[in-house]
């Protein structure tokens, strides 16, 4: 049942007005507990009014967006879901750069050529970049025919305001976005759909981005990333332009590294030009040669010192806006490769390692803290101090010190 709020609340002369009004004030009042329940989640619409209409959003549309809602737990299990095991780049290799998507990459290719020449053209961004975020975000495309993964954007982003504390701010500063998206009019409050964190469309925007990014390249006068793949595909070149892509250059290369090499280098921060990496070992793999030498790039090895190794570019961390995982700027660098007509890695991954339980990460940062080391806490979370710490470790016991943190290494740790 749609929650009504109106314009005025003591514009009314009718009886029935007035008794809506009344409910309207107990709503907006209540001190009731915010726990987790339907009438819970009715009651924070309605106490979410006074916000939204400081930010400007009418009436009208508040309650249009709003129709329909529903308390849904399924966002918030997927919210505070923290799985013990953490998938190893590996296996979210495998299927963010599956054979299918490849293969249906290079259809998109086909169908979208003049589109794709166009947008190379207005932004600058490589086409096969574009399509392989494409494919990485919503399988172009095909994902929503899955009703399952497709949920209403604004009862997703009041979801995570109402019942998340890690995200609520979040979802309130999102749902601000996202009805200011519905009160200019770029789409239908029915056709707004996205993932259960509120990311949006083909592109899967959040509602901030696409206030500030969103482009209506095929000039019907909507910004429109739900129904219309020249939109959706423009917006996601405006973000990569924006954020300083480097026209005609690539995201990065692997390499093949020597027994010898200093691998503590390879912590995705030292930069040198890719003839001085070349100079200490670093060579591009199949014998290949580097296009251009005084390129800046960054060493970087996500399995260790057993697995692939990469010369990451300054269009790598352009990627990293879209969304600040290495794993996933990756995996759309090498799936757009691949549907360029490129080969997979060279290097195979140490699919035999063992990956550390969020517990035992843990207690990898404890025993370090404990022989001196700075982790940065010990929250599982194996950021850049926490690999720090496991390089010099690894460096002092004599070990190739690649920051990678295996079963093994915790073996060996809690034996020091």
């Amino acid at each position: 049942m749609p929650i009504r709020i109106w314009t005025s609340l003591f514009g009314f002369t009718s009886v029935r007005g007035l008794i809506s009004t009344g409910f309207l004030l107990l709503a907006l009042l209540s001190t009731e507990s915010n726990a987790q329940t339907a009438q819970g989640f009715q009651n924070w619409i309605r106490n979410f009014w006074p916000t939204a209409q400081s930010a400007g959003i009418t009436a009208e549309t508040y309650n249009a967006a709003f129709a329909g809602a529903q308390f849904d737990s399924s966002v918030i299990k997927r919210a505070t879901n923290q799985p013990e095991f953490v998938k190893p780049i590996w296996s979210y290799m495998d299927g963010a750069v599956s054979d299918l998507r490849i293969k249906n990459g290079q259809k998109m290719r086909s169908k979208y050529a003049s589109l794709l020449g166009r947008l190379e053209d207005s932004f600058g961004v490589d086409r096969y970049v574009l399509l392989a975020i494409w494919g990485m975000e919503t399988a172009y495309g095909s994902i929503f025919s899955n009703k399952a993964l497709i949920k209403p954007t604004i009862q997703s982003l009041a979801m995570l305001a109402y019942a998340d504390p890690k995200r609520s701010q979040f979802g309130r500063t999102q749902l601000i976005a996202a009805l200011k998206i519905l009160q200019n009019g770029d789409v239908a409050p029915s056709e707004m759909v996205g993932s259960w964190a509120g990311a949006m469309g083909h592109t899967q925007f959040i509602p901030t981005t696409f206030l500030s990014k969103a482009v209506d390249y095929d000039g019907d006068g909507h910004r429109d990333i739900w129904n219309s793949i020249p939109d959706a595909l423009a917006s996601s070149a405006n973000l990569l332009k924006e954020a300083g892509w480097e026209t005609g250059k690539t995201w990065g290369y692997e390499v093949s590294l020597p027994n010898n090499f200093p691998f503590e280098l390879a912590d995705g921060k030292i930069t040198k030009t890719l003839a001085e990496w070349e100079k200490m070992g670093a060579k591009r793999v199949h014998g290949r040669a580097f296009p251009r030498p005084s390129d800046q790039a960054q060493l970087i090895m996500p399995a260790g010192h057993r697995g692939p190794a990469f010369l990451i570019l300054k269009n790598f961390s352009v990627i990293k806006r879209y969304n600040n995982a290495t794993s996933y700027a990756l995996a759309v660098g090498h799936l757009a490769d691949r549907i360029r007509g490129g080969q997979g890695f060279a290097h195979e991954w140490p699919r035999s390692d063992r990956m550390l339980t969020t517990t035992e990460r843990k207690e990898l940062q404890t025993i370090l803290n404990r022989l001196g080391y700075d982790t940065g806490g010990i929250d599982g979370r194996l950021g850049s101090k926490s690999r720090a710490a496991i390089r010099h470790w690894q460096k002092r016991n004599g070990h190739v010190p690649d920051g990678f943190a295996s079963g093994d290494l915790l073996e060996a740790l809690r034996k020091s």
